[in-house]
């Protein structure tokens, strides 16, 4: 297929340093521009990147008729605006998690994503090592599959930082609890019923610095998490079943110059002594992502996860935070 031709609004790290330079290594992600309010930062990461057009503004990146697809990275309550925005202009949207700050938002894409193209994006999704899990799973290796815990952490006090700022849509739950929200649907495959959750909030920020936990996905299965944006940098993905484990060592930030590794482990001795590790050779997951999207764009592959799995996603992160306010469990 013809590789599809991609803009980049923003100069947003994420994009410049992991989903960009993932996408240019694919045959089917042509990325030919990228936009900044700041000419400047545009032309500086597309002298980087090697990327042929940077423009000074959002608006004139999707008046270019050259761009099929745009990614889209700003912060989180641009993610609707420059959607609509993009569709608008006949441009399909892979857009950064968490696709909007509330559901109710996220369903404004809905007229937009009956015309052009409109994802969330959750790269993991894409990984072999999260394909292996789940089929391990499947195949009923560990047995029923019971319980799912996750811990995802990283430490940043930049006041500056988007991630800081509340209203934004910045905090834990929306930056990193989607990731579990996303874990517990693909590997239960099915849907949480009620949740319950306790926050803890940067008394100057206002942001959730740590959030923990409860999904109930009925049948006795359960998720537990724990995510915290100001805590040591960890990330774990287990998975308990009547007869095994399956641990993923790098559940989240798989490297892409590097094998990765997860463990199936039927219990038989502690301390991982009966697990056997199964390594996966290096893959990028964002040009993996770049390369699902580019082909549903030509038609040659279906898009497995669109709008609507966008707005289950958006639905949880809502339940979980009327949790916080009342303190009970919340039907999702």
């Amino acid at each position: 297929m013809q590789p599809v031709r991609w803009g980049i609004l923003s100069t947003a790290k994420i994009g410049r340093v992991k989903v960009v330079p993932g996408m240019m290594k694919s045959p089917l992600c042509d990325v030919i521009a990228v936009a900044s309010r700041d000419e400047a930062s545009a032309r500086d990461m597309a002298a980087e990147l090697g990327i042929a057009k940077a423009y000074g503004s959002y608006e004139a990146l999707l008046a270019d008729p050259e761009i099929e697809a745009i990614y889209n990275p700003l912060p989180n309550h641009l993610h609707v605006p420059m959607t609509l925005a993009a569709a608008a202009a006949g441009k399909h949207v892979l857009c950064e998690k968490p696709i909007a700050i509330t559901a109710d938002e996220a369903k404004q894409l809905g007229q937009a994503a009956s015309q052009v193209l409109v994802a969330e994006a959750f790269m993991v999704r894409h990984h072999p090592q999260w394909h292996r899990a789940r089929d391990v799973i499947r195949s009923g290796e560990i047995g029923e599959l019971r319980a799912i815990q996750i811990s995802f952490s990283y430490f940043n006090v930049d006041p500056a930082n988007i991630r800081n700022k509340a209203d934004i849509g910045g905090g834990g739950l929306l930056d990193i609890g989607c990731y579990a929200v996303v874990a517990g649907r693909y590997f239960f495959d099915a849907e949480p019923l009620r949740v319950v959750t306790l926050m803890d909030r940067d008394p100057a920020f206002g942001v959730d610095r740590t959030t923990s936990a409860l999904m109930d996905f009925g049948n006795g299965r359960q998720l537990s998490f724990t995510v915290s944006t100001q805590s040591v940098p960890y990330q774990r993905v287990q998975i308990f079943g009547t007869k095994g484990r399956i641990e993923i060592e790098i559940p989240f930030n798989a490297p892409p110059d590097k094998p990765t590794r997860i463990f199936v482990d039927d219990g038989s001795a502690h301390g991982n002594q009966s697990a056997r590790a199964i390594e996966f050779p290096v893959v990028d997951q964002y040009g993996l992502q770049g390369e699902a999207f580019s082909q549903a764009v030509r038609g040659t592959a279906p898009l497995v996860y669109g709008w609507e799995d966008a707005i289950l996603n958006m639905r949880i992160l809502d339940a979980l935070r009327r949790s916080e306010a009342s303190s009970s469990w919340e039907k999702v």
